[in-house]
């Protein structure tokens, strides 16, 4: 295992030179200093990851256990709770806020702002939480309900489905679901990227299916 880690290691830095070559030949600038990585695993072999520190130009990193790239947090274990307590906290610090002004806008208003500062958080990168334990989509279907709650100043006792149905919004897993349907017809349509739609067929397509009744739709 240590000899496989370091000789990973070496070749990481050596891709990682040739990188930051590349970018001063164009004028450009490796920024050591917001550089991390991170070792993935199950959550049963965390323990056995290496602690070896990866050597980047001149400094040497520790490997992380949660990286940040593009606003999306991931865990060496790949659990995405990082990325969901983050995202519930800062829900919920934003609904907060919004509770102080409930009775000075009008609930169009107050709509309005819930969805461009709770839902938006909500729904993007949404689509890297597909698998999440239902524990974790508890967490995020929380800050929708005492974000309809709060629109219709309701109480934590009244259902929530009603308020839900009449907002127009997908629950946590219906969310994530729909936006993996959105993205399977923009494959299907050609309106995906290429590095996409390469990579998806149809069932019937493949050829141990193609001698089943479900690919002719029986």
């Amino acid at each position: 295992m240590p000899t496989i880690c370091i000789s990973a290691l070496m070749r990481m830095s050596a891709c990682i030179d040739e990188v930051a070559a590349w970018m001063r030949s164009n004028r450009l600038q490796l920024n050591t200093e917001k550089t991390e990585f991170l070792w993935s695993t199950t959550s049963r072999r965390l323990h056995q990851l290496p602690q070896l520190p990866l050597r980047v130009g001149s400094d040497h990193i520790a490997p992380a256990s949660v990286v940040r790239d593009l606003g999306i947090y991931i865990d060496s274990d790949v659990s995405m709770r990082s990325h969901v307590a983050k995202t519930v906290s800062t829900c919920h610090a934003v609904l907060r806020q919004l509770r102080t002004i409930r009775q000075s806008v009008s609930r169009s208003v107050l709509q309005s702002l819930v969805s461009s500062l709770v839902l938006l958080r909500l729904d993007y990168g949404n689509a890297t939480l597909a698998g999440v334990s239902s524990y974790l989509l508890s967490r995020l279907q929380s800050v929708m309900n005492t974000a309809a709650r709060l629109i219709f100043s309701s109480s934590k006792f009244q259902h929530i489905t009603p308020l839900l149905h009449q907002l127009h919004w997908l629950k946590a897993p219906e969310q994530i679901a729909f936006k993996y349907a959105v993205l399977v017809y923009n494959c299907f349509h050609g309106c995906a990227p290429a590095y996409l739609t390469d990579e998806l067929c149809q069932v019937a397509d493949v050829e141990a299916r193609q001698r089943l009744r479900s690919r002719c739709g029986v």
